[in-house]
């Protein structure tokens, strides 16, 4: 179901990614679980994840849509994937550290599964975001023009400002569930745009103007 609700009608930003969490947490394991074969279904039929060599995803947690079912086509396909790690020392940014079977896992402070910091500490397990192809990243929610909402520490944002300049840049894909989509969501100077939204119903790219 998508709801038309905005920040004016459930307040500020802080009550809209409650609400938001709230309904993603509502959906039933099942659900989840359909949820996250359809999306992978639909993400293996677009022409930037078929093209890409180098791929980012994530980890879900507390109700996010999981990509991870499209792990074993990908490790099929010969693509590098990587997970974004906590960078030590710095404020709110990313690394993008390699992701294998046999990568060493360990929690996060947010309670996210990622490779332990030797591992990444470790350049050559690394690899620079403008050198991905794609980044597939959660949403708390989005809207019909492709805006994302985060879970508002601006982790994505901090690590992917070079974006703002020309220069080689990957593709950024947000994923969801349906049940995440409002009308509209504010767009901050400091946000990075998305190249499209997928859901478990469907795919939304942002309306080019000018």
């Amino acid at each position: 179901m998508n709801d038309t609700a905005d920040c004016s009608t459930l307040g500020d930003k802080t009550a809209l990614r409650r609400e938001l969490r709230r309904r993603r947490r509502t959906l039933s394991p099942s659900q989840q679980k359909q949820a996250a074969i359809t999306l992978c279904q639909r993400l293996k039929q677009l022409p930037e994840i078929q093209r890409s060599k180098r791929i980012s995803l994530y980890l879900p947690v507390n109700g996010e849509i999981d990509p991870t079912p499209l792990l074993p086509w990908l490790r099929q396909r010969k693509v590098s994937i990587y997970l974004p790690v906590l960078r030590p020392f710095s404020a709110n940014c990313l690394w993008f550290v390699a992701y294998r079977e046999s990568t060493p896992m360990v929690k996060n402070r947010f309670g996210i599964a990622e490779p332990c910091s030797r591992f990444a500490a470790d350049r050559r397990n690394r690899l620079p975001a403008w050198a991905l192809d794609t980044l597939i990243v959660p949403l708390v929610g989005f809207d019909q023009q492709a805006n994302r909402m985060g879970m508002g520490g601006g982790f994505y944002d901090r690590s992917l400002a070079f974006m703002r300049y020309q220069g080689p840049a990957p593709t950024l894909i947000g994923v969801a569930h349906a049940c995440q989509q409002v009308a509209t969501l504010p767009v901050e100077p400091w946000d990075i745009p998305l190249g499209m939204v997928v859901s478990d119903t469907m795919v939304i790219r942002p309306t080019k103007t000018g």
